[in-house]
């Protein structure tokens, strides 16, 4: 049976791979993921990766817990974004997915999770610290329906962020992604206020795999792919990172 893209081809510096469905996306995303854990950990004897924790990336969250080789004991994790004012327990908190669709049955060797609790701004330079302790090796993404990297929505997306992590207002067009995902019943339940990863933070990976499936995100990924590279896509800056490959099934292409 061929795995393998349907369409390829390259956007500024990104490889673009198109395959037929959400699960042959995601899992060719996993594959390229645990290559490049397994090369880090040959190289450096550890790997640092950031895991983005949306429903897009659950394909590929499962070829990575599936994946062979690859020694998690000496895996750092992190994640890229955390609500604020979601109750500890609260299921929709991303710490809380990654732990239960990869986390618990890789069992990395460290796991750094946000907390915002009453003092978002200081976790955001606690988290921020645990970053700058050594570089990233892979950054596992998707693209919002609005074009976000992480929780960097158009309107607070900077490409020269002088921070690493920092609290940033919700859009009304990422908040209503969260209601479509079925994350929250209704719109008046999504949090406001998150704390995010920056762009340039997540830009510095030095491998970034990016999962993108499904209908919902044909305009953000034909704005990424082909329409100016600026703020207005913050995933359009992909288009310059020197080692970025993008997985997207039929339905968020055509």
């Amino acid at each position: 049976m061929n795995t393998g893209p349907v369409i390829t081809r390259v956007a500024g510096r990104l490889d673009v791979r198109i395959h037929t469905d959400r699960a042959a996306s995601g899992a060719a995303a996993a594959r390229a993921a645990a290559a490049a854990l397994r090369a880090a950990l040959a190289a450096r004897g550890e790997a640092r990766v950031v895991f983005a924790a949306a429903p897009s990336q659950r394909e590929m969250l499962a070829g990575l817990r599936a994946a062979e080789g690859v020694d998690w004991s000496r895996i750092v994790a992190f994640h890229m974004d955390e609500y604020i004012g979601l109750p500890a327990d609260a299921p929709q908190r991303f710490g809380r997915f990654l732990h239960d669709e990869l986390w618990d049955a890789v069992r990395p060797g460290a796991v750094h999770v946000i907390d915002p609790g009453d003092d978002p701004e200081a976790e955001s330079a606690r988290y921020a610290e645990l970053l700058g302790r050594g570089p990233i090796d892979l950054v596992c993404l998707g693209i919002g329906d609005n074009g976000h990297l992480a929780f960097n929505d158009p309107p607070v997306a900077d490409f020269a962020d002088p921070l690493a992590v920092k609290v940033v207002e919700l859009d009304d067009a990422c908040r209503r992604q969260q209601v479509s995902d079925g994350c929250f019943a209704t719109l008046a339940n999504v949090p406001e206020r998150a704390v995010t990863l920056t762009v340039p933070t997540l830009m510095a990976g030095r491998t970034l795999v990016a999962t993108v499936p499904g209908p919902n995100k044909k305009a953000a990924l034909a704005a990424a792919l082909d329409g100016p590279i600026a703020e207005s896509c913050p995933a359009s800056v992909l288009r310059t990172h020197p080692d970025c490959t993008l997985f997207a099934d039929l339905e968020a292409y055509q």
